[in-house]
């Protein structure tokens, strides 16, 4: 069974870290963009960032840049979102995506509330 399961969610203060780890079973990673989604109470899914199969190139949203920084590694079979600074805007539940020409695959999400 294809699975993607994100976790390292939580409760954080703003300008604080959290590291989501999004481990990935039924496939393996290494031929696949991955990426992180997010979804705020109200609002639609957005991107958040994005690394290419070989890992050369991340791309990031303007809302993240600087901050945030995706990582992937295909040893482990899976990927990494490293967030810091966070701040109040920043919640939300946080999906990873790996994509392969027209599949995709989704994780089930992880919640991260940035409050004082």
């Amino acid at each position: 069974e294809v699975q993607l399961q994100a976790s390292g969610g939580g409760l954080v203060q703003p300008g604080g870290s959290l590291r989501l780890s999004c481990a990935a079973s039924g496939f393996y990673i290494n031929n696949y963009s991955l990426g992180w989604f997010r979804q705020a109470p109200g609002k639609e899914r957005e991107f958040v960032a994005a690394i290419s199969k070989s890992g050369n190139t991340r791309n990031y949203a303007d809302s993240v840049t600087g901050r945030f920084t995706i990582v992937r590694d295909d040893d482990k079979n899976t990927v990494y979102l490293q967030m810091n600074s966070l701040k109040p805007e920043d919640t939300a539940v946080y999906y990873c995506n790996a994509a392969l020409r027209g599949t995709n695959y989704w994780g089930k999400g992880t919640l991260v509330t940035v409050s004082s």
